[in-house]
Order: structure tokens, then C-alpha cells, then sequence
């Protein structure tokens, strides 16, 4: 199939009504989500994955999908608004976009981070379509050994990518490789980490686990925060910015693009690495540095460009390789799998409607966050004054109730506050529980790959050396793990963060 018709096929996929309208509801849910600080796309992709259950596979990845890409348009106008970010990857965005705000040019920053964040969307998604289809075909030569090696790789790189202590980071990837292994084996039929509970026969269910470290975990952390919101003084005037802050964005816009549609490949990566980075070089190719966190709208449009294109570019490798790049991807490929979709590069040729017709209603939910964003200022102004308080009651119920529709069954309510509870400590412990979601859902790929390999080669382990691509990958990862335990590599990364 050429390029053309695929994206024909797509787009009569995503313009169905019923496309359109759960785009509509992903896109609209994920502006929410990224106006209200202390939620998260993470917390709301878990919470409404339930929903997804009785919808077929292309309506709910393309909802779930506007609530990732939706988030990142909506998390710049409480940054700019009231220094509050909605989102982790608009923090960069309060540095400048606030203090324009106070200089009674809240409109322009909120205008040029819609430009931007469009523009860039627009172009991470035809890389999409560029360059899915011959990495997928690429990954069908792929052997179990391959995968294996692919995914050791991928956390490997999760882990130097994480913020903060790299121990931290290791003992979240192995929390979540062991989470991953409880249940029955299938080989044998023996229950492995159940503890004699008949209700983890089955294993943790993905749902429960998510919804307790992202929904539960952030309401805890959210309900004792006495942060209180400021007021917007100025009030927001026209969101169109003039001529010479077009010039003034127009480089930084392309370059936090290119930039954020690289490191959004990357496992670890995506939007809230992208705007960091954007926002680093702008300020080091800027004539005057000063300007910076003093109102530069450089520093507004290059990161919102640069989160929206990581967050695009972010699908690449979990819909050709099913190896997922962030903890929202990892999100997505559990509701593939609990859609009895197998991720990974057969996605492409069995399930083409799928494939195709989410990437078609990526530009479909970029335009509708522009229509969105711009004329509902004064609405987001208004729910932006809400309390939290108000919110949470709210948001746990509707998370209780979708993790007991699952089975109905009151211990997956008690796992799911277990889990809230762990998610609640390793937020206070300063642990990332994005690497944790990895090895959970990585690890039974791992495991899987691995027993096929050695089923192949008899049990000798060679096998991973005697095959070019998968000696490459164990190579490369073996490179990151050694570069980054080096004294000079390991300051330079803390100081990068640190930054």
C-alpha cells in the first residue's frame, strides 16, 4: 500500500462521525486535563481506561490519544495565565509566558504557544506517517532474539534518561519487572509472587496498577498542597500576536520542532525532555541572554513547539516496534493489548484502518485544539479559579468505579489503594513511577522473547551474539549503562537535570 492510499484509508477511518467524535472527547478531556494543574494525561489515560472497554480499538487509541497531544496545547495556558503548569513539560513555559502575562501580553503568549504547539504537531505527525510504515517493515525481520535485546535496550535507556538518582531509576525498573511477573506462568501453569490470593492467579491487572501510582497518587499529593493560585491582574486581550513576535518565533518555533521530533524517539524522551532542551538553546543562541525569564517570547514558542512535536513523535516507536518511549506510551500499549491488539510492527500490515486512521486524526485533533484553545480563553480563566478540593472527590469516585468494572471484584478496589498508597511514597522518596510502568510492561514481552530464543537455539544464550542486529542493541545498551556509571558522564547528567 503507497503512502497516498494509506492516508486515504486513514482519513476515512478518522472522519467517521464516530471518530470525530471521540477525537473531540480526547482532545477536549486533554485540554482540560492540561489546564487544571495536579492531574496529568498520565492519571487521566489510566482513569479512563476502563471507558475504552466497550469502544472498538480505533475509537478509544484515538481518544486516549488526544488526551496526550491535547494536554501539552492545554498545559500552557495555566502556566502562562497563573505560573501554575498543567502539564510536567510547560514548567518551561512559566518562566517567560507568565511574565508576559504580567506585562498585559498574556494574549500573544497564549497565541504563539497555539501556533507553535500546531505547527509542530502537524509536522511530528507526518513524520509519523513518513517513517512508521519502513521502521515497521524493518521490525518484521525482527526474531525473538531481536525483540529481546530491543527491549533491554529500551529500559536501559529509560534509566539514563530518568530525572534524579540513577539507583532510583534501576530499583523502579526492577519493582516493575517483578509487579510484571506475578500471576500463572504460562509454560508451567505455576503461580509465581500470589502470595496463596486466588485474585493474582491472573497477575496485577494494568488498570489497577495505573490508576493507583498516577490517579490516586497525585490526588494525595495534590489534597495536601496548600499552593494557592494567583490571580491574573492584566486581563487577556486579543490572542493574536503581532508581526514582530512572528519573526521573533518563527526560528525558535522550527528549531524547538526538529528538536522535539528527535528526542520524542527516544525512550525516555519525549515532551518534557524536548521544551527543557529547546528551552536551553534558545537561550544559548540568543544575543541577549538576559531576556530570558523576563518576558522573551522565544522562550514561550521554541518549548511549546518542542513538547508538542516529542509528544507526536513519541507514538513512532511504540506503534512500529510496541516498545514504549514514556509512561504514556506504556500506558497505550496496555490499551492495545486489553484490546487484543499485539503491539509491534504487525500492527502496521494486519490492522491498517488502526494504524493509519489514528495518525489521520492526529492532524484532525491539532486543528480542533486551535479552534479549541484560542476563543475558550475566558472559560479556562474561570475553571482555573476551582479549588482542587472541589475536583478530587470527583476524580476518585470516577476512578473507583472504573476499576471496579473490570471484574467486580472489591480486591481490585484494595489493590488499587495499595497502589495509590506506594505511588503516594515514591513521590515523597523522590522516585519516578514512569520506569516502573516500563518494566511492567516490558518485562512479560522480555520474558516471552527470551523463552522463545532459547527455545530456538536449544538453550545455549549464543544466540544473542550470533545475530547481527540483536549484538548491536545488547552493545548499545551496554555502551549507555558504562557511559553513564562514569564519574564525568554521571556529574555531567546530574548537572543537565540539576539545569
Amino acid at each position: 500500500m503507497d503512502l497516498f492510499s494509506a492516508l486515504s484509508l486513514g482519513f476515512g477511518a478518522a472522519l467517521q462521525p464516530v471518530s470525530l467524535l471521540y477525537c473531540f472527547i480526547g482532545v477536549l478531556c486533554g485540554t482540560l486535563v492540561g489546564v487544571l494543574p495536579g492531574i496529568g494525561p498520565m492519571a487521566t489515560i489510566a482513569m479512563l481506561l476502563p471507558v475504552t472497554f466497550g469502544l472498538d480499538a480505533t475509537s478509544a487509541l484515538i481518544m486516549l490519544a488526544g488526551i496526550y497531544y491535547g494536554a501539552q496545547y492545554g498545559g500552557s495556558t495555566s502556566a502562562v495565565l497563573v505560573n501554575l503548569p498543567g502539564e510536567t513539560s510547560s514548567v518551561v513555559t512559566c518562566l517567560d509566558g507568565y511574565k508576559m502575562a504580567r506585562q498585559g501580553r498574556a494574549g500573544a503568549a497564549l497565541g504563539i504557544a497555539a501556533i507553535g504547539s500546531f505547527v509542530a504537531g502537524c509536522f511530528g505527525t507526518a513524520l509519523i506517517a513518513l517513517f512508521a510504515p519502513p521502521l515497521a517493515q524493518l521490525a518484521i525481520q525482527f526474531g525473538p532474539a531481536e525483540y529481546c535485546a530491543l527491549m533491554v535496550l529500551g529500559l536501559i535507556a529509560a534509566v539514563v534518561m530518568a530525572q534524579g538518582s540513577l539507583l532510583k531509576a534501576i530499583a523502579m525498573i526492577v519493582l516493575g519487572l517483578l509487579f510484571g511477573t506475578a500471576g500463572t506462568d504460562v509454560n508451567s501453569g505455576y503461580q509465581r509472587f500470589t502470595f496463596g490470593l486466588p485474585e493474582l492467579a491472573e497477575g496485577v491487572d494494568f488498570v489497577v496498577l495505573a490508576i493507583g501510582l498516577f490517579g490516586l497518587a497525585e490526588i494525595m499529593v495534590n489534597v495536601e498542597s496548600k499552593e494557592e493560585r494567583t490571580v491574573l491582574v492584566n486581563p487577556v486581550k486579543s490572542v493574536l500576536p503581532t508581526r514582530a513576535d512572528l519573526r521573533q518565533s518563527a526560528m525558535p518555533i522550527l528549531r524547538g520542532t526538529m528538536l522535539g521530533s528527535i528526542l520524542g524517539v527516544l525512550p525516555g524522551g519525549g515532551a518534557l525532555l524536548s521544551s527543557f532542551a529547546s528551552y536551553t538553546l534558545e537561550k544559548n543562541l540568543a544575543r541577549d541572554p538576559s531576556r530570558f525569564g523576563n518576558g522573551a517570547i522565544e522562550g514561550v514558542a521554541g518549548p511549546e513547539a518542542a513538547n508538542n512535536a516529542g509528544a507526536q513523535t513519541s507514538f513512532i516507536p511504540m506503534l512500529t516496534l510496541g516498545l514504549p518511549s514514556n509512561g504514556v506510551m506504556a500506558l497505550m500499549i496496555g490499551a492495545m493489548i486489553m484490546q487484543g491488539i499485539v503491539p509491534g510492527p504487525q500492527v502496521v500490515s494486519e490492522q491498517p484502518r488502526l494504524f493509519w486512521g489514528m495518525i489521520a486524526s492526529m492532524w484532525m485533533g491539532n486543528l480542533m485544539l486551535v479552534v479549541l484553545n484560542l476563543p475558550l480563553i475566558g472559560l479556562w480563566v474561570k475553571m482555573l479559579s476551582l479549588p482542587y478540593r472541589m475536583l478530587s472527590p470527583a476524580i476518585l469516585l470516577f476512578s473507583c468505579i472504573g476499576v471496579y468494572t473490570l471484574s467486580s471484584q472489591p480486591f481490585d478496589l484494595i489493590l488499587t489503594a495499595l497502589f495509590g498508597f506506594l505511588g503516594y511514597v515514591f513521590i515523597k522518596l523522590g522516585c519516578e513511577a514512569a520506569p516502573l510502568l516500563l518494566g511492567f510492561v516490558l518485562g512479560p514481552m522480555i520474558e516471552e522473547n527470551l523463552r522463545r530464543a532459547m527455545l530456538m537455539s536449544r538453550g545455549d544464550p549464543i544466540i544473542f551474539l550470533q545475530r547481527p542486529i540483536s549484538l548491536g542493541l545488547l552493545l548499545v545498551a551496554v555502551a549507555l549503562l558504562v557511559a553513564v556509571l562514569l564519574p564525568a558522564v554521571r556529574k555531567t547528567r546530574e548537572e543537565a537535570f540539576q539545569e
